[in-house]
């Protein structure tokens, strides 16, 4: 274990005249006039720390394996640098080697390298700069997720990856089964005869990985108040857009006593907590991205930390993209859903700040949203950013009894799959409400990553379970 002060982050903001120690991987090598340069890594921070050898100080045996790729320990003497840019660099006295690199056949040379050849090598990609930054962020964007409900008194509940039900009622679910593919038992007599026999596989009915954890997050919540889920949820949709992914992770707060303004206060107070803890502790790789990846995504974020957000109905936001004169390759009326391109006109073209629009027609939006009076929209509501357009998905949830079990029989789901979520309603219902947010939608956003792929350390796309 690497004590603390021993990571290269620690060591570039010594002062120079102390001894070090760094451990790391090999980035780049560079002989010169009988003074060899290493670049250091050890994934601790975006700088790598340079290391220099003089002639005849380390052993030829030892100094001829450390090559790109190769990991090793560097004890010497930190002086002051001379290049730009860095503080100290490390006068190398001693070198351990750890394991040795093949410097012909290592992947991540000194050199550009596709995104698309950089996911075929999901076990070393991590190592390079753009992908070092991309889980730095990761990181520290959990902990800030973390920290902003507990900081608010939210219970963290861990709901299923395994279910019966599907959330969202769109199907696109993996099945979870036992049953032997090539020797399916059948139903041998009733209606359902010659179907598969469920009886017999490990849970006695259809299992499925789950699309969301909201309706178990909505059991806690009937009980603490407010709670949140942060955890795998699965999509078994044969998409291979930069936005989709089989495997993804969510965040789903929920919250009793709250209906939809309670909601949206959350949700904006949320986005505005987790990029500013981002930010702050992670300037230069967000420094990085803002000149390699995108040139708007730090004028981006902080727009969304600095600035109220619009509330805006879905009708009237329908209104303005009608009256805007542009022409959509998705078509605009009421009852249409809105596109990545609406999304991004009302943020970017006409309020040019975060815009939350509610109350969409109920014919676009899952069962569980509560029905509004006019018995045409629900009480829901989208977070629209700009540059990326939908970030946060959300609703007051329907508390009444008679009203989602009609919402379930309209949509033709199995009612017996739903049977403990109504009778949440039978007993001691109250208003409740929440959100979700893809974990990796936010990355893209605090990123400016441009492919959902690269954003997750292990990919799961159609075809591809890699690593």
């Amino acid at each position: 274990m690497i004590e603390k002060g021993g990571y290269i982050r620690d060591i570039l903001a010594s002062t120079a005249g102390a001894p070090a120690t760094a451990h790391g991987w090999v980035k780049t090598r560079r002989d010169s006039k009988g003074v060899h340069f290493i670049q250091l890594s050890d994934g601790s921070c975006f700088a790598d720390l340079q290391v220099v050898i003089d002639a005849g100080s380390i052993p030829e045996d030892i100094l001829k394996h450390v090559t790109t790729g190769a990991c090793v320990r560097i004890s010497g003497d930190l002086v002051e640098s001379p290049a730009a840019g860095q503080n100290v660099e490390l006068r190398a006295r001693e070198i351990e080697l750890f394991g040795p690199a093949d410097s012909q056949t290592y992947p991540l040379q000194k050199k550009g390298h596709t995104m698309e050849f950089l996911r075929d090598i999901a076990h070393l990609r991590s190592r390079s700069n753009t992908f070092g930054a991309v889980f730095r962020v990761r990181n520290a964007l959990a902990y800030a997720i973390h920290s902003f409900f507990k900081e608010r008194g939210f219970l963290y509940v861990h709901t299923p990856i395994i279910t019966a039900s599907d959330c969202e009622g769109a199907g696109a679910m993996f099945g979870v089964t036992t049953l032997d593919m090539q020797n399916l038992p059948r139903v041998k007599e009733g209606e359902r005869k010659g179907q598969v026999d469920y009886t017999e596989d490990f849970f006695g009915k259809p299992a499925f990985l789950t699309v969301s954890g909201q309706l178990n997050a909505e059991i806690f919540a009937l009980a603490f108040s407010n709670v949140y889920t942060f955890g795998p949820t699965f999509r078994a949709e044969n998409s291979n857009t930069p936005r989709h992914l089989a495997e993804f992770w969510m965040i789903e707060p929920e919250m009793a006593f709250c209906d939809l303004q309670g909601d949206m206060k959350l949700a904006e107070a949320f986005l505005k907590y987790v990029i500013a803890k981002v930010m702050d502790e992670c300037s230069a790789d967000l420094d990085f991205f803002n000149k390699r990846i995108d040139n708007t995504v730090l004028e981006t974020l902080e727009n969304v930390v600095n600035n109220d957000f619009v509330h805006v109905t879905y009708t009237e936001a329908v209104k303005i993209l009608e009256k805007s004169g542009q022409t959509w390759e998705f078509p605009v009326h009421f009852g249409a859903d809105l596109q990545s391109e609406h999304e991004r006109y009302l943020t970017e073209q006409t309020f040019k700040r975060p815009v939350i629009v509610t109350d969409y027609p109920k014919e676009i939006k899952a069962f569980y949203m509560r029905a509004n009076d006019d018995g045409k929209t629900v009480r829901a509501m989208d977070v629209l950013a700009p540059r990326i357009g939908e970030i946060i998905g959300g609703s007051q949830r329907e508390e009444r009894y008679d009203v989602l079990l009609d919402k379930i029989r309209q949509q033709d789901l199995n009612e017996e799959a739903y049977w403990w979520y109504l009778e949440l309603r039978k007993y001691g219902s109250a208003p409740h409400a929440g959100f979700g947010l893809g974990f990796e939608r936010l990355m893209l956003y605090l990123t400016g990553m441009k492919n959902i792929r690269d954003v997750i350390p292990f990919p799961r796309t159609p075809g591809s379970a890699e690593f």
